[in-house]
Formats: C-alpha cells, sequence, structure tokens
C-alpha cells in the first residue's frame, strides 16, 4: 500500500522542491552507502538500497516528479483509490481507479513513463576514492583507480540472450513496451497507456537466457582506470570521469565516475587554499646578528636572508611559492615563521659569557623592562 511506503524526498534527505542537482548528489551518496557490494548478504542495507533507486525513479523523471508532487504516492498506486484512499471524492469512492492514469489521460502522459522503458536509458554514477601526497596534489600525477561498475554482458553482448539466439519482438504490444487500458473513473470510461505484462515495458522476449548474465544483459566488471590528477588539487575535490560508470540500457550512454580526492597532510606545509605556511628553526645567534637560512619550499630548501633582531614569530613570505591553482592561472605563497631555538644544556663557561654579554647589553630582566612593570602594578593596584 502507498500508505506504508516512506515519502521519496525524506529517503533521500531533501526537501521537497529540491533541484535536480540535488536529487541527483544526495541519491550518489545514499547508494553508495547501502549499495550491495558493500553489504553482502546484508537485508537491511539491500532494503535501503532498493528504496533509495525507487525514491531516485520517480524524482529524477520531470514527468513522474510532476505527478507525485501533485498526488504523492497515489499517482503511481493502483490500489490507492485516487484521492481520499477509495472513498469521498464525488461518491465515486466504490470504483477502482488509478490517479496517475487518469492525469496521463488527459495530459498525454506515458503512465508514468511506461512507453519510454524500450528507448535509451543513461547508465548509473559511480563513485571512488584516490589518495594523494602533499606533493601529488601540488605537481600533479597519474594514479590507478580501481572499482566496480555494470558492463554489457560479454558473451550475450547485452542482450541477455542465450548465444545462438535473439530476443523476439513481444507479440501482445508490438515491440512498443505499452498497451492501452480501458478503466471506469469517475469521469467516465478513461483510456491509459501502461507497460506491457509480458515484456515488462522491454518490447522484447527472451526465450532463453544468457547463462552468464541469466537474461539482464549485464554483469560486474572489476575495472581499472588511470587517471590524470591536475596539479593544485585540494583535499575534498572531485574529479569527473566522463562515461567510466555503468553500462547505459538499450544504447544509452554510460553514467560518469566521480573521483573524491584525499590529500595526506604533510609533516612541514600547512595548506590554506592555494597558500602553504610552515615555521622555521632559527638560532638564537641567527636572529642576533641576521643570516642567511634554509627555508624549504615544495622544490626543495631555499637560501633566505633574515635581517639582524629578528624576534621569534617574526613572519616572511615568499611570493607564487605555494600551491598551484588547478586553472593554472597563478601560483599562492609561502609565508614562514621563524621560531627562536633558545640553546639548551648550556656548560658553565658559556652560561658564563651569556651573562657577561647581558651585562655589556645592559639587560633588565623581564619585571625591569619598561611597560610591563607598569602593567604590574596596574594590575593588582585594582580595587
Amino acid at each position: 500500500m502507498a500508505d506504508n511506503k516512506r515519502d521519496y524526498y525524506e529517503v533521500l534527505g531533501l526537501s521537497k522542491g529540491a533541484s535536480d542537482d540535488e536529487i541527483k548528489k544526495a541519491y550518489r551518496k545514499l547508494a553508495k552507502q547501502y549499495h550491495p557490494d558493500l553489504h553482502p548478504g546484508d537485508a537491511e542495507a539491500e532494503k535501503n538500497f532498493k528504496e533509495v533507486n525507487e525514491a531516485y525513479s520517480v524524482l529524477s523523471d520531470a514527468d513522474k516528479k510532476s505527478k507525485y508532487d501533485q498526488y504523492g504516492h497515489a499517482a503511481f498506486d493502483p490500489g490507492a483509490g485516487g484521492f481520499g484512499g477509495g472513498s469521498g471524492f464525488g461518491g465515486f469512492g466504490g470504483m477502482d481507479f488509478d490517479m496517475g492514469d487518469i492525469f496521463s489521460s488527459f495530459f498525454g502522459g506515458g503512465g508514468g513513463g511506461a512507453g519510454r522503458r524500450n528507448g535509451p536509458v543513461q547508465g548509473n554514477d559511480r563513485e571512488a576514492r584516490v589518495t594523494l601526497t602533499f606533493e601529488e596534489a601540488a605537481f600533479g600525477a597519474k594514479k590507478e583507480i580501481n572499482y566496480n561498475r555494470i558492463e554489457k554482458c560479454p558473451k550475450c553482448e547485452g542482450s541477455g540472450a542465450a548465444p545462438g539466439t535473439s530476443p523476439k519482438t513481444c507479440p501482445k504490444c508490438g515491440g512498443s513496451g505499452s498497451v492501452r487500458v480501458q478503466q471506469r473513473t469517475p469521469f467516465g470510461m478513461m483510456q491509459s497507456t501502461r507497460a506491457c505484462p509480458d515484456c515488462h515495458g522491454t518490447g522484447k522476449i527472451i526465450e532463453k537466457a544468457c547463462p552468464d548474465c541469466s537474461g539482464s544483459g549485464t554483469t560486474v566488471k572489476r575495472k581499472t582506470l588511470e587517471v590524470n590528477i591536475p596539479a593544485g588539487i585540494d583535499d575534498g575535490q572531485e574529479i569527473v570521469a566522463r562515461g567510466q560508470g555503468d553500462a547505459g540500457k538499450n544504447g544509452g550512454p554510460n553514467g560518469d565516475l566521480y573521483i573524491t580526492v584525499h590529500v595526506k597532510e604533510h609533516s612541514v606545509f600547512v595548506r590554506e587554499g592555494s597558500d602553504i605556511y610552515c615555521d622555521v628553526p632559527i638560532t638564537f645567534v641567527e636572529a642576533a646578528l641576521g643570516a642567511t637560512i634554509k627555508v624549504p619550499t615544495l622544490e626543495g630548501d631555499m637560501d633566505y636572508e633574515i635581517p639582524e633582531g629578528t624576534q621569534t614569530g617574526t613572519r616572511f613570505t615568499l611570493r607564487e611559492k605555494g600551491m598551484p591553482s588547478v586553472n593554472g592561472k597563478r601560483r599562492g605563497n609561502l609565508t614562514f615563521r621563524v621560531i627562536v631555538d633558545v640553546p639548551k644544556n648550556l656548560n658553565a663557561k658559556q652560561k658564563d659569557m651569556l651573562r657577561d654579554f647581558a651585562k655589556t647589553c645592559g639587560e633588565k630582566n623581564n619585571l625591569q623592562k619598561e611597560g610591563f612593570a607598569e602593567k604590574m602594578r596596574k594590575l593588582f593596584n585594582k580595587k
């Protein structure tokens, strides 16, 4: 019964009025989540997978979606009794009629798409993941992607019929895949179009099924695809390989393969957009006197001159040493922060030398420094 079915928008986690792109994106996510290949023997996952596919088959079809938005499940359920569950529509509740058929009769529909079942149908999209190092994301790479997809059965070449035989034109519908039926409705006798019950809307009858695919004409194959990763790609972005998804039906095109990219963290660099950041340690002497230091970049270490008196935490920027953009128009910057490495485990002579150095500089301790002492006095003199 239609009353027992969940709302199709709810099944896909969407609100009514969702766009075609939102519907397709939600379907791909849930189909991957519940796909039987990932949950062998899991009846609940199989049930959810079928529910998601049923919802998508309606909401991805403009004609079916329009009917569903107006009439809900009653538009497709012959047992729903039309408006009001079979009673109360102008006193015609006892009649057996299908609102989907009535709608089709008035507006020239195809009985829920039955007439189009033997037409070309695009294959479903597939999803895969690829993991990259930071350097591969920066400079691009070639990676092999392994995934499962539906292909035409090689034994029967997609016909579904056993070798040496071929599908026959359905005698009931003449190969159209649909039949016309008359039905009594509150508006009188109505003629509508439905999927042919003998060929299930395909227009063909297979007398002897292919032993490899059991008549489906398709088989699941493990596919290996080499993909060019563009330089500058970021974590979470997608690459689309057109035509690398499931095989289409009745001469329809293949679906697409959506590859989600995961980039490993780097031991030195942190990325923000096309810019990268890192810390560079320097010695106390280098900070005090200035020095030429080594700075890591994506291409290797490079020399950089820091001025004398450089304080810890000071930042310097190397322009166009960051990540390239995927479109190749510009390259980001590299910003590094110097961190003064305070020496540890000094011997007695080294400590004496530092004390003498402090005296010659007239250094004050932190409580004696101008400004700091004043702030402390204000803090402790608060009422």
